[in-house]
């Protein structure tokens, strides 16, 4: 039987997001699996759903931008010596640095184990280089583990491990189609999306880079084909992003379809909004290194359309081909959604338990690390 172990999370905070999301789920996983979950990090809102799943947090401010930070390298050396850390697990940049200091002041006897998770594409840089240090890098899709052997070309290929992010089906269960009840809900909460024709669900913060104008101009060639479509943007409204949100407006008035939109703020019941939904898009202008409203949407059962790169690309070529658009081809896009919104493929039944994968792929990582015998850290 193997030992129980104790891992050690490390990230700025926990306040939302994808990163502090997969933190929790190992973390659960961690806990349920008889292990010790430690996370460190500045707080935030999300420390209580951790001791929810069973995890520790330990609050040390790692992630703050200034040469202070470097005071939280004793500290953390002490806290791994104290809790006997087997693994330690770092998931941004500058957390990453400070961990990496703090290991380096251990006897390499009683050093933890060193992983690392490449969330991003960040930017290439020796400061983002860190993230390619661990004795296993997880990458979180091929798109990721792609970019990092492109860039670090020093980094050993035997040492990456792809480990896709996964969703819980029970989260996001299969809703019928159409799912008229959650249609009237969201119309009741936004009046301009009520009516009979297909309604178009684009999740995403107000920034260009999530593609909510390719999204307009895709509304506005289906409502000249005669179609009532219309469309919804949850996240796009967004404190401090008045400029961008005018923008979006403007644009959707001089399409001739601001009566069938709704910018919101993010929703918190978004199965429900998946579920109201005939078509989920994906338009993100920057490739993304995964994408999990694609997972999400097909769970609950809805098609999903998006430009074919980066994560998302890889998603929509492995679970719905035909939603997958060549990037900016905004003819095919009108086509593509025109076929889907005609006849919806099938999503698969039962949806795996993707989240799952990806709890037993890491901690099997932490495992081949931990039953090998120890190793310096560079």
């Amino acid at each position: 039987m193997r030992r129980r172990l104790t891992v050690l999370q490390l990230l700025p905070a926990l306040d939302a997001g994808g990163v502090e999301r997969s933190t929790l789920e190992v973390a659960e996983a961690l806990a349920r699996a008889g292990h010790r979950a430690l996370v460190v990090s500045a707080g935030g809102r999300m420390v209580e759903a951790l001791h929810a799943v069973g995890g520790e947090h330990v609050a040390l401010d790692i992630g703050r931008k200034s040469p202070s930070v470097l005071r939280q390298v004793p500290a953390l050396r002490r806290l791994l010596a104290r809790e006997r850390v087997d693994v330690v697990h770092a998931r941004s940049r500058l957390p990453a640095w400070i961990g990496r200091l703090a290991l380096r002041g251990l006897p390499a006897a009683a050093r933890p184990r060193w992983v690392t998770t490449v969330h991003g594409l960040n930017s290439p840089s020796r400061y983002s280089a860190v993230m390619a240090s661990g004795e296993r890098v997880i990458c979180v899709s091929d798109t990721v583990r792609d970019y990092v052997l492109a860039h670090y070309p020093r980094t050993d290929p035997a040492r990456l491990r792809v480990v896709p992010r996964g969703v819980d089906p029970s989260r996001f269960p299969r809703a019928p189609w159409p799912d008229r009840a959650a249609r009237a809900q969201v119309a009741a909460l936004h009046p301009a999306l009520a009516g009979d024709g297909p309604l178009l669900l684009l999740p995403g913060r107000g920034t260009r880079l999530k593609g909510h104008a390719d999204a307009l101009h895709l509304l506005a060639a289906l409502r000249a084909d005669g179609s009532d479509a219309r469309l919804w943007l949850p996240g796009a409204r967004q404190a401090g992003r008045d400029d961008y949100l005018d923008a979006l407006q403007r644009e959707a008035g001089a399409l001739g379809i601001a009566d069938a939109l709704a910018i919101t703020e993010p929703t918190a019941a978004i199965a429900a909004a998946y579920a109201a939904s005939d078509l989920v898009l994906q338009l993100s202008r920057k490739p993304e290194a995964f994408g999990r409203t694609v997972l999400e949407a097909l769970s609950v059962g809805r098609p999903v359309l998006g430009w074919a790169h980066g994560g998302v690309g890889e998603l929509l070529h492995a679970w719905q081909p035909s939603g997958a658009v060549p990037p900016f081809d905004a003819a095919a896009l009108a086509a593509r959604a025109r076929a889907l919104l005609a006849a919806p493929p099938a999503p698969p039944t039962p949806f795996p338990d993707t989240l799952r994968a990806m709890q037993d792929a890491t901690l099997a990582i932490y495992h081949e690390l931990t039953d090998e015998r120890p190793e310096p850290h560079a």
